[in-house]
């Protein structure tokens, strides 16, 4: 740790702002009598903030009056903790990161437009805007080189894009905190090779654009084209061939999603969700325990979607097949069961699978 002394030239007196001293009185009194020197670090912090982002030593012998701390104790701590800037410093505070992941990916070309755009180490530009200071790590070490400035992380620098950060910011125009290249949280620098569905990665829905916000969900995969299904059981191995070949490709596109992704968000990963109806149409819903395969709990949830009719289930798509049997919990089903052939003749007046099949005659 490298000495660290009060700046020279010190302001006479520091009292905080009422709203402030409020603050620190009820700091003060989470803590039992004779603990209050544990509030030491937070209303050093509160003084820091109030004045122009560094602590002068009427701050700090304020601090140890309101603990009752002798100014020694508030001054080891002021000292210690790099956080606290004991001499002035820009409005914007930049702490450039020279350990060793920052410098192998570098941070000396950063370091060099810091000399030329504010000068030495500790130096405050003339207008007050800017001023360095070089830290040990800051903990973003897979999106070297960093700097931090004042409480914002900006990240995957280099000196290009650095010193134009450096004038946006003096000229007051918007930036980008972050990654200055687009990368979301620790991704490669290359974009996702694996786990490329981004749903609850930053609380998103859909994977990053180029500036690094959230964009709209590319469309689902396609599964292979299914011939239409009938009732015939001449058809079963077809039938399960294609539903096999579906669920396995559903279950792949889900095995990328994190454990703790909703119903909805799975099934927006592979599929589209059906246009429901607002309430069941004149006459009442269908008995969709009809069908094969539908029993009271998905009936209600399908109720809950809108689906209240046989042809609404008889017309679903195949991107709405593959949203419905991912939201039920059963990729592959619907179609093992035929739920849109039993629908479609349902519809018409026909029967389902687990109707009895009509008398024959002789």
């Amino acid at each position: 740790m490298s000495v660290r002394r009060l700046n020279h030239d010190q302001p006479a007196s520091f009292a905080f702002t009422p709203e402030n001293e409020a603050w620190a009185e009820k700091e003060i009194a989470k803590y039992p009598p004779g603990r209050q020197a544990s509030a030491v670090i937070s209303l050093l912090w509160r003084a820091q903030q109030q004045h122009a982002s560094w602590l002068p030593r009427a701050a700090i012998e304020r601090v140890g009056d309101m603990l009752e701390m002798p100014y020694i104790r508030v001054l080891e701590v002021a000292t210690f903790y790099t956080m606290f800037n004991l001499s002035p410093v820009g409005r914007h505070h930049v702490q450039l990161c020279g350990t060793t992941p920052c410098m192998l990916r570098g941070a000396e070309e950063l370091k060099a437009v810091l000399h030329e755009r504010i000068g030495h180490e500790g130096h405050v530009t003339p207008d007050g805007a800017l001023s360095w200071v070089e830290t040990e790590c800051l903990g973003a070490c897979c999106n070297a080189p960093m700097v931090q400035i004042n409480d914002d992380y900006f990240e995957d620098l280099d000196a290009a894009s650095f010193a134009k950060l450096l004038d946006d910011l003096v000229a007051g125009r918007p930036v980008t905190i972050g990654s200055q290249t687009g990368r979301v949280s620790s991704e490669p620098v290359g974009g996702l090779t694996a786990l490329t569905s981004l749903y609850g990665v930053d609380g998103r829905n859909g994977p990053a654009s180029a500036n690094g916000h959230a964009a709209e969900a590319p469309p689902p995969a396609e599964a292979p084209p299914t011939a239409p299904v009938s009732l015939d059981p001449k058809d079963d191995a077809t039938v399960e061939a294609q539903a096999a070949a579906e669920e396995a490709q559903i279950k792949s596109i889900l095995a990328t999603l994190p454990k703790d992704a909703t119903p909805e968000q799975r099934a927006d990963a592979v599929g589209a969700r059906p246009v429901g109806l607002p309430a069941a149409r004149d006459g009442g819903a269908d008995d969709l325990k009809r069908v094969k395969g539908i029993g009271p709990a998905n009936e209600a949830k399908l109720n809950g979607l809108g689906v209240f009719h046989f042809d609404q289930i008889a017309n679903w798509s195949r991107q709405e097949i593959r949203w419905v049997g991912t939201f039920l919990s059963f990729p592959g089903r619907i179609d093992r069961e035929r739920w849109a052939a039993q629908a479609a003749n349902l519809a018409a007046g026909g029967r389902g699978l687990k109707d009895d099949p009509p008398p024959t005659s002789h």
